[in-house]
Formats: C-alpha cells, sequence, structure tokens
C-alpha cells in the first residue's frame, strides 16, 4: 500500500493558481469522472491520486483515517483481514476509485437506508481551502463535535469546497452471516412489503426490486438470519453477494443500456412511478434508477412534487445534470461557498452555474 504526504505540494499548487488567478479541477481516480455537470475546459488538473495511504487504523477502536488518494480497494481489502466493513458500502465504478473521491460525491451503496449514509459515518476531515490553508474539522473518535459540524458539509461537495487530503472514517464489524431472498411480486406490492419489513426490527441491509422481483438481504447472526428468512419465506438466491457487488457498481444488466441514467431521490413510502422507460428500486424505494428518454422537467417535477429531486446521473451528454436549487437557498450556497474558497478556484461550474 503506497504511503505519500503530498499535501505540501498541494498546498504550494492551490496558491500558485490562486496568485494566477486560474482554476483547477481536483481529480483522484477520475472513476466519476461522468458524474455532475461538464468539466471546464481551462481548468488546470489537481491531480490527488498519489497522496495516499492509512494514517491510522486501530482494529479495536473501529475507525480508520487514510489520505485522500488512498484506493477503495486497498481500504476494503485491510478491513476485510480484520472482518470489518465500510458501513455505507460506497460504489467505485472503477479500481482506481479512492477515498477522497468516494466523500466528494456522496455516494453510498445497497446498505444505505439500514446503516447510514456516508456523512453518517465521517468522523472528521482535513481539508485544503481557496487560501491554502490546511484545516481540520472533526476527529477520530465518536464524540468529538462541537459547533458547526463542517465535515458534512464537505461530503458530496464535489470538491467545491476544498480539496480533502484526510478522512477519518467510522467502521463496523463484518456480519457474521448473509442471506438474500427473492419473492415474486408486483411493484406495489414490493413497496408494501418493504414499507412493512421497515417498520419491525429485522436484521435487513439491503431491498430492490427490478423486473417482478424483490431482493431483501439479510445479516447479522446465523441464528437471526435463518428465523427471519425461515418466516418471510421466498426463494434463497445463490451467490447473493455477488448480485449485491452489482447492484453497487452498476454492472447489472439492467444498466447495460444506453438511455440517460437518472437517479431520482425520493421520501419513504413513494407510491410506484408514472415515468416511461424502465426502473430499478433501491434503497428501500427511496433511490430509484430510471432509465428514460422522457423530458428533464417532466422527470423533474414529478419528484419535486414528491417531495424528492432527480438528477442525471450517466449518459447525459448534458451540461446541467443537477435539480436546480429552489432560489431562497442559492444566496446561502454561496456564501458557503465564498467562505471556503473566496475566489472560487475548486472545480467552478461542477455543481451549479452560479459557482
Amino acid at each position: 500500500m503506497a504511503d505519500q504526504d503530498l499535501s505540501k505540494q498541494l498546498q504550494q499548487q492551490i496558491l500558485q493558481a490562486r496568485s494566477d488567478k486560474s482554476k483547477l479541477e481536483i481529480q483522484g481516480g477520475n472513476s466519476k469522472h461522468f458524474y455532475g455537470r461538464q468539466h471546464r475546459p481551462d481548468a488546470q488538473v489537481l491531480a490527488v491520486a498519489a497522496h495516499s495511504g492509512v494514517v491510522n487504523y486501530q482494529p479495536a477502536e473501529l475507525v480508520l483515517t487514510a489520505r485522500s488518494g488512498t484506493p477503495l480497494t486497498e481500504i476494503r481489502e485491510l478491513l476485510a483481514a480484520n472482518h470489518q466493513i465500510m458501513p455505507f458500502d460506497p460504489p467505485a465504478f472503477a479500481d482506481t476509485a479512492t477515498l477522497g473521491g468516494t466523500m466528494a460525491c456522496g455516494l453510498s451503496g445497497p446498505a444505505r437506508p439500514f446503516s447510514g449514509a456516508a456523512r453518517d459515518h465521517v468522523l472528521g476531515l482535513r481539508v485544503l481551502n481557496g487560501l491554502g490553508q490546511h484545516l481540520r474539522f472533526g476527529g477520530e473518535v465518536m464524540k468529538n463535535v462541537a459547533g458547526y459540524d463542517a465535515s458534512r458539509l464537505m461530503i458530496g461537495a464535489f470538491g467545491t469546497l476544498g480539496v480533502l487530503t484526510e478522512a477519518s472514517i467510522k467502521v463496523l464489524p463484518a456480519p457474521a452471516t448473509q442471506r438474500t431472498i427473492i419473492h415474486q411480486m408486483t411493484e406495489s406490492e414490493a413497496l408494501t412489503f418493504i414499507d412493512k419489513l421497515r417498520t419491525r426490527y429485522l436484521p435487513v441491509t439491503g431491498w430492490c426490486y427490478a423486473e417482478g422481483r424483490s431482493f431483501t438481504r439479510l445479516a447479522g447472526s446465523a441464528l437471526n438470519v435463518a428465523a427471519v428468512a425461515k418466516e418471510l419465506g421466498g426463494e434463497v438466491l445463490s451467490r447473493a453477494e455477488q448480485r449485491w457487488v452489482e447492484l453497487r457498481e452498476h454492472t447489472l444488466p439492467f444498466f447495460d443500456d444506453p438511455r440517460p441514467l437518472w437517479r431520482l431521490s425520493l421520501p419513504p413510502g413513494t407510491a410506484p412511478l408514472a415515468l416511461s422507460g424502465r426502473q430499478l428500486l433501491d434503497w428501500a424505494g427511496c433511490q430509484r434508477w430510471l432509465l428514460s428518454d422522457a423530458d428533464a422537467p417532466l422527470i423533474q417535477n414529478t419528484c419535486r412534487d414528491l417531495g424528492g429531486h432527480a438528477e442525471l446521473f450517466r449518459n447525459t451528454g448534458k451540461s446541467d445534470n443537477f435539480q436546480h436549487l429552489d432560489k431562497a437557498l442559492i444566496p446561502l450556497q454561496q456564501r458557503i461557498k465564498a467562505s471556503f474558497d473566496p475566489d472560487g478556484l475548486f472545480n467552478p461550474g461542477r455543481v451549479s452555474a452560479h459557482w
């Protein structure tokens, strides 16, 4: 595992860019280059992938600290050797995916509604802001937040607030056993089914629905998993863990489609959507993947009316992938941006035309 601290070099490049009044495109493993609005062609690349290495990992403390360029594959291997996992199970989309890119995009895997999101498991971050200052937020223990929790602002900000150089995350023991069961049912029946499961204290760690089949992943002690599986009935899926990896990494046949891929975020209990195209339901129905050529305003307005939002995720060919913020929120976002990156150095236009 590579161990290299390039924070001083990154800091100097930021200061030079500020002096030159140039822009910077932060680039880690480049595994999620497709995600977000189009990159600015005039921006210089700020390469972070070589800034890597695990800084601190004590398995008994359930905390891992690593530099932002550390590959996800290496972190997963290290945790697996100690029978531990990243609870939010982030997608990589390529072997080059890094911890920093994962935090910047704020993506979580199928376990999200049951174990929490990426921002729920971040204990602390180190960040280079637009003034070249190397800041630390949070720490490496569970109870360390006083005042504003600035670490969570960085998760899902696409690097527009600063360059992540180090992250401390909470990890958990791997479950003793897992089992996935399949039920044949309609989409309406499936949503009713998972809503009922959510009201009970059951060892569910994943649920998705596609093409008439509901998949429920159970994880925990062997006795508990066996008892709940017997109660729920259904067919036991062989090679189950591979299916969840394929869902997380978008390598299921469903995703092999040239049409625009929409990511729909919806409140729990939302009924089936009357939108053209193919859908795959994840996160207990709260995240829905839609392959559709329907007009963007129709899809976005449908989700907004239900209390959610929609974004173009892949196969977009467009620059404005994200649903527009309410006008009242734009000044607030601009003030936050200005406080961390007053000259607008980092990833200009990646999230919004406003910064």
